[in-house]
């Protein structure tokens, strides 16, 4: 059975620094693509980043320069390490991949920026 657990979130100044981690178990994360995706109070789920079985990375313009998505394969991970860190960035943090037509995704990290 798939499973992917984030972890990492947290409260954090507006500038700051945070990095999530996506561990996945029962399937090889690096076979697939993996998403980050966010959901912030009152609004829809938005794709944050994603990273492909190649390793090719993708972002949405709202994180760009900001925030990096990587993999570690021997720990069957994906990260997303978060700069300059901004209020309009408080969400739920979530990851997400694809495994033949199912798709899993982990139970959510919250990341709070304020002062």
């Amino acid at each position: 059975q798939v499973q992917l657990v984030e972890s990492g979130g947290g409260l954090v100044q507006p500038g700051g620094s945070l990095r999530l981690s996506c561990a996945a178990s029962g399937t090889i994360i690096s076979r697939y693509a993996t998403g980050w995706y966010r959901q912030p109070p009152g609004k829809q789920r938005q794709l944050v980043a994603a990273i492909t079985s190649d390793g090719s990375t993708n972002y949405a313009d709202f994180v760009k320069g900001r925030f990096t998505i990587s993999r570690d394969n021997a720990k069957n991970t994906v990260y997303l390490q978060m700069n300059s860190l901004k209020s309009e960035d408080t969400a739920v943090y979530s990851c997400s991949t694809a495994v033949a037509t199912l798709r899993y995704w982990g139970q959510g990290t919250q990341v709070t920026v304020s002062s």
